[in-house]
């Protein structure tokens, strides 16, 4: 015999699916806001890196006596 007849069990087991749903929602909303988080870093250091590429760039033209365009 079951701990719960099967017809007063029906709100248990939809309330067990209910909050497993809501535990996965809030996981995709937090993985969510980490890849957004991430990706304005990833958009940061590349303009970072392009920068210095260009500062790098102008700097060795300077070297070499060219012009350099301000």
């Amino acid at each position: 015999m079951p701990a719960l007849p099967l017809d007063e069990a029906g709100p248990y087991v939809a309330g067990a699916y209910l909050v497993f749903l809501a535990l996965i929602l809030i996981y995709v909303a937090i993985m969510a806001s980490k890849l957004v988080r991430i990706e304005r870093e990833l958009v940061e250091l590349s303009d970072l890196v392009e920068g210095r590429r260009a500062a790098a760039k102008q700097e060795h033209e300077a070297s070499r006596g060219e012009a350099v365009p301000r």
